[in-house]
């Protein structure tokens, strides 16, 4: 009989929970033993999601620490600008861990942390889902395969939609880096930038440029008439799309967002109190061209590896419609497809077919799972990873996973610098 993986939440936000929540369903397989997290009502939610004892929720990561509980692994759900010290620390006490991305907030604590696992003999996976969404596992399976010979470009978008943009990234917790620690490439896009270096695994990266800025969501491009909170002084509410009152309680986009300023209201999910809360405090009754963010709302990355293969990623935000796309061009053949759609097309040249091409269409349907059906399926390759099982091809140690989050970094510095900058060599 397999074991139980015991497990500990550190950090009861959305993410933590959505990992946890594998334990429910194979709870054979996995436990949740203990939850740390400061805030009462998070802390006391998850516990009883769990079924966690009262003397197993901590609010605090050093006396969960100092109690030196036996268990086989701890998710680390925290904030972006914590990851690297709670991460050091659960670390540094012999926990194996899965941390979510990104996993640190610089190169210099990237490269700490990888050692530190390393040192300490401890197992490290990130949370790079979107490795285990099938519409992503079937492509690398297929460029595994060589059928569309040796891969000499590849070009990515991420292409946020305008509510998911307001909400995340300009009201939100991710709108300003200063806050948050993490600039929006990172924040959103290391999915991405993983998938692009898995998808030439074997191969490093060798230069790396970007471009980019805040476009849009500036102060001086304000609608006349607008105020600085939707429901309290703004003219032009009923023509505009970012109406704090439309987006969030009309339409109740994003709750699990808007409502976190909340949690310490019995009544945080009434209508009436986020109503209340959106014309007082609350940064979602912000104006997205009045709030504090100051991320980019669009960038493009341009990588080139060491075999030649040149590949750029677009980050879009603001899109009418939210999508992923990926084309991968080999000598062979090409793949395009659109995760959204859960399908992508097989391009080969044939001379002998209309349009000179032959095409093939490969249907991945996956409904109602996160990241297009990466969240379970990570979380579960995540257990087989503690117990030492055979783990699945998307297996995201950090080892495997450290060079889409190099990309990112020095990104950000080519940017700032307008240059070229040569990566790290790992491998």
């Amino acid at each position: 009989m397999y074991k139980t993986v015991l497990t500990a939440i550190v950090g009861c936000g959305s993410r933590g929970r959505v990992y946890s929540k594998f334990s429910l369903s194979n709870p054979e397989e996995m436990k949740i033993a203990a939850v740390v997290e400061p805030n009462d009502y998070r802390r006391n939610m998850t516990g009883d999601m769990f079924d966690v004892p009262e003397d197993m929720r901590f609010s605090d990561l050093n006396e969960f620490l100092k109690k030196k509980i036996k268990l086989d692994a701890v998710i680390n759900g925290t904030m972006d600008n914590i990851h690297y010290e709670t991460g050091m620390k659960i670390m540094t006490a012999g926990y194996n861990m899965l941390i979510e991305k990104p996993v640190c907030l610089s190169k210099e604590e990237l490269l700490d942390m990888y050692r530190t696992s390393i040192e300490m003999n401890v197992k490290v996976m990130v949370c790079h889902v979107l490795r285990y969404a099938p519409f992503y596992v079937e492509i690398k399976k297929r460029v595994m395969s060589g059928e569309l010979g040796r891969i000499h470009s590849i070009v990515t978008e991420e292409n946020v939609s305008f509510h998911h943009m307001a909400s995340a990234f300009i009201r939100g917790k991710w709108g300003n880096y200063e806050t948050s620690g993490s600039r929006i490439l990172m924040a959103k896009c290391c999915h991405d930038l993983d998938i692009i270096t898995w998808m030439k695994s074997g191969v490093a990266p060798a230069y790396v440029s970007s471009f980019g800025g805040l476009f849009n969501f500036i102060e001086e491009n304000a609608p006349d008439g607008s105020g600085d909170k939707c429901l309290v002084d703004c003219t032009v509410r009923e023509q505009c799309e970012y109406d704090a009152y439309k987006m969030y309680i009309d339409k109740d986009t994003w709750n699990y967002y808007t409502r976190e300023y909340l949690d310490e209201f019995e009544d945080r999910d009434t209508k009436e109190r986020l109503e209340w809360s959106l014309r007082e405090g609350n940064p979602f009754g912000k104006c997205v061209w009045r709030s504090s963010n100051n991320v980019n709302d669009h960038q493009t990355v341009i990588i080139e590896f060491d075999d030649g293969c040149t590949v750029s990623h677009n980050l879009i935000g603001a899109t009418a419609k939210p999508c992923r796309t990926i084309h991968i061009v080999g000598t062979k053949g090409e793949i395009y497809g659109e995760m959204e759609t859960g399908s992508f097309v097989i391009r080969k040249p044939d001379m002998d077919a209309e349009g000179f091409y032959h095409e093939e269409k490969v249907d991945i349907t996956v409904k109602g799972e996160g990241h297009g059906g990466g969240d379970s399926r990570l979380a579960e390759d995540f257990v087989r990873y503690i117990r030492g099982e055979e783990t699945s091809i998307s297996n995201t140690d950090l080892g495997d996973s450290i060079y889409g989050h190099l990309i990112g970094f020095n990104a950000e510095e080519a940017m700032e610098g307008r240059k070229v900058v040569e990566m790290e060599k790992l491998i």
